[in-house]
């Protein structure tokens, strides 16, 4: 990997976002969705972000090409949730274990640094080391294990949830 680079995301992301989330919904259980996206329907996934406020969307780029993005996400509708926020991140698959995703998160909670947010929470499938190892590394504590809550690929999945105070 040449030098990485991590910005906000613009709009001229959004094919390769979608790409790289598509891997995932067609080979991998850790997305619960199983239907790829186009482009167009990510759209309003994409409208949520914002360069100011709790929910951002930071990209890594390698000479030029969107290797990942980490972001941050309304927890729940209700207003009493507003200050948690649900984090994500993902990797292309060919950038996975180069450190690009420590890079992503620890720009995006520096980013996030005096923002009205209080919670930050994540869910991810099990089994999952290498997320598992990433959470811990940026102060997140476990909270619960979801057992056979969602179903893909013909077989039934645990989700890990965790958190850590902002």
């Amino acid at each position: 990997m040449n030098e990485i680079e991590i910005r906000p995301a613009e709009r001229r992301d959004l094919p390769r976002l979608t790409e790289i989330y598509n891997y995932y919904i067609l080979n991998t259980p850790v997305t619960f969705d199983v239907e790829p996206y186009t482009v167009d329907r990510r759209e309003m996934w994409f409208a949520q972000f914002g360069a100011i406020g709790r929910h951002r969307l930071l990209v890594a780029e390698n000479s030029g090409q969107v290797v990942g993005y980490a972001g941050t996400t309304r927890f729940r509708p209700k207003a009493a949730y507003e200050t948690t926020v649900e984090a994500t991140i993902y990797c292309a698959p060919d950038a996975v274990g180069k450190g690009i995703g420590g890079m992503l998160y620890a720009a995006l909670f520096e980013a996030l640094r005096g923002e009205d947010i209080r919670r930050f929470v994540a869910g991810y499938v099990l089994p999952n080391p290498a997320t598992a190892a990433i959470h811990r590394r940026f102060g997140f504590k476990l909270v619960g294990v979801f057992s056979e809550n969602g179903r893909k690929f013909g077989k039934y999945w645990d989700v890990c949830w965790v958190e850590r105070a902002a």
